[in-house]
């Protein structure tokens, strides 16, 4: 959801069919993630992408100021579960690994400095 959006949404002068805008929205994007879960077919499944842009709406809806306060904490809850979801979801990120001359020459791409005996 765009920034702009999301402040529109904020001020406290905010029509309510906004909120009730958000809400749809909201269900439809979830559905759509329910359904692609579902269709069992190789390679496809839930969209990671999608299920993050279902947490972005819940933690809108849990900031608007008027909001029903038992939405503003049940989207808040829910949030926190699909942040925890998506941050399951996304791929392990590979090591870094060191450029090859640095590797070659050891010690983080320095030269060792040479001991000299006393």
């Amino acid at each position: 959801m765009d920034d702009d959006v999301l402040d529109e949404l904020l001020q406290p002068g905010a029509p309510r069919a906004q909120h009730e805008l958000l809400v749809a929205a909201l269900l439809h994007l979830m559905s759509h993630y329910t359904l692609n879960s579902s269709t069992g077919r190789p390679g496809e499944g839930p969209c990671v992408k999608l299920a993050a842009v279902i947490e972005r709406h819940l933690n809108a809806l849990a900031r608007l100021p008027d909001a029903d306060p038992v939405l503003r904490a049940t989207c808040e809850q829910l949030s926190a579960k699909w942040s925890a979801h998506v941050d399951r979801a996304l791929p392990v990120p590979l090591p870094v690994r060191r450029p090859l001359l640095a590797r070659i020459l050891g010690q983080g791409g320095r030269r060792a400095e040479p001991v000299l005996a006393t």
